[in-house]
């Protein structure tokens, strides 16, 4: 490779690479928003600047492209419910905070410390917690349900959702190239065919084409204005933690690719206040938390793509589609049980990631590690809560997280 493609270097004839690498991020992009209730077009919008503030934090060193974070989207759905979206945004920007502190602690102490207060036995058990908890949910959606109320019926539903389904795990397994790497917008556009094709013949309308028909082609995103309420924002700050630990891992991986250390160049301090200061301004208008893309990451090594400024593209591609309302209609149609056949493997997925994290413990059977482990597994999928006055109440992932930190911090060490 040569050296002066690792450069920043920013010119129209990037401008096509940097719409590609916006295609492989769409399907998961989007997918947070419609999922949690939050705006697709927001998020679109806020990844795009996200991206922008890191590599100004950066100094367009890292090729990397942010975008909504999947570990957040079982606590959203709960806090929103709880505490409403202004309230929820404004907790998602206090945990882009915790970034940011972590990120000055890094630069003051050292990368030890986190090491040692959040170790792969903690780490892990969280996420398998965020996947599990949303087990439910992408059960629900498969067989067309929304609470416990039928949208569609169940028959109709399972079929369209596996559908989907297959059409994701193939494409995953057995694509060649770059669509490898962007199943979740084949599974979307296959599931949304085959309901267009299937619908009639089962007797089921499972898309409404009237939310396209009504947008503007262009029309302002509906920007939220957060809210702060101590309920909300120490539910979610805990959230953070194993985001946080995956960015190391995200690092790691776009330096492989490249071949350089960014680790120490520009340094996981300065990435990590480019992804905490980038999740604060996505909370501060109302969109999901921001995060280093692995798709993304994938699609570099595909290509060679190592500029940086690809990624400038990325982001103002996705910055412009934002305001493109026909965009946001035409997802508002997409049918929930396709939704939902997607749903079944990314939080199957997100399960898996947190137990290779878990693997790497050197002796899982060890007491205080299985106490550790099991405590979190437990208080996370039960969905253990706890008032502490007034309207807080602390519980699933983020009472999980703190329950695990805590018995890490206290527990003998053998």
């Amino acid at each position: 490779m040569s050296d002066t493609n690792l450069e920043y270097n920013f010119n129209t004839g990037n401008a096509l690479q940097g719409a590609q690498m916006l295609f492989v991020a769409f399907g998961a992009l989007v997918l947070v928003p419609i999922l949690t209730g939050l705006n697709p077009s927001v998020a679109l919008f806020t990844a795009g600047v996200g991206t922008l503030i890191f590599q100004l934090v950066t100094r367009g060193q890292v090729p990397v492209f942010l975008a909504s974070s999947f570990a957040f989207i079982a606590p959203i759905i709960y806090s929103t419910q709880t505490w409403g979206l202004a309230a929820t945004t404004g907790g998602l920007a206090c945990a882009g905070m915790m970034y940011v502190a972590i990120s000055f602690a890094i630069r003051a102490f050292g990368v030890g410390w986190l090491n040692r207060l959040l170790p792969p036995i903690v780490v892990g058990p969280v996420i398998m917690v965020i996947g599990m908890s949303l087990a439910g949910v992408a059960i629900n959606m498969a067989t067309g349900l929304a609470g416990d109320t039928a949208i569609f019926p169940k028959g109709a539903s399972l079929i369209l959702a596996t559908v989907t389904l297959i059409a994701v795990i193939v494409t995953a397994v057995m694509g060649k190239g770059i669509m490898r790497i962007v199943p979740i917008i084949v599974g979307i556009i296959v599931g949304y065919i085959a309901a267009l094709i299937l619908g009639p013949m089962m007797g089921v309308d499972f898309v409404n084409t009237a939310p396209i028909a009504d947008a503007k082609w262009f029309a302002i995103p509906d920007f939220v204005a957060p809210e702060f309420k101590w309920a909300a924002i120490l539910f979610l700050l805990p959230v953070a933690i194993a985001p946080a630990i995956e960015h190391f891992g995200d690092i790691m991986a776009i330096s492989s690719v490249t071949g350089r250390d960014y680790m120490d160049k520009p340094g996981i301090q300065n990435t990590m206040l480019g992804d905490g200061l980038a999740t604060t301004a996505a909370g501060l208008v109302g969109g999901p938390p921001n995060t280093t893309y692995s798709e993304v990451t994938g699609a570099v090594a595909l290509t060679k793509s190592f500029n940086p400024a690809i990624m400038t593209w990325t982001a103002i591609f996705a910055i412009v589609l934002a305001f493109v309302g026909k965009l946001g209609g035409a997802l508002a149609t997409i049918p929930m049980p396709v939704m939902g056949g997607i749903m079944v493997l990314m939080f199957g997925m997100v399960t898996m990631v947190g137990a290779s994290v878990l693997a790497k413990v050197e002796d899982l059977t060890e007491a205080r590690n299985m106490a550790i482990a099991s405590v979190i597994l437990v208080i996370g999928v039960g969905g253990l809560s706890v008032p502490f006055g007034g309207d807080f109440v602390l519980g699933g992932i983020g009472l999980a997280g703190i329950v695990g930190l805590v018995l890490n911090l206290v527990l003998p060490r053998s």
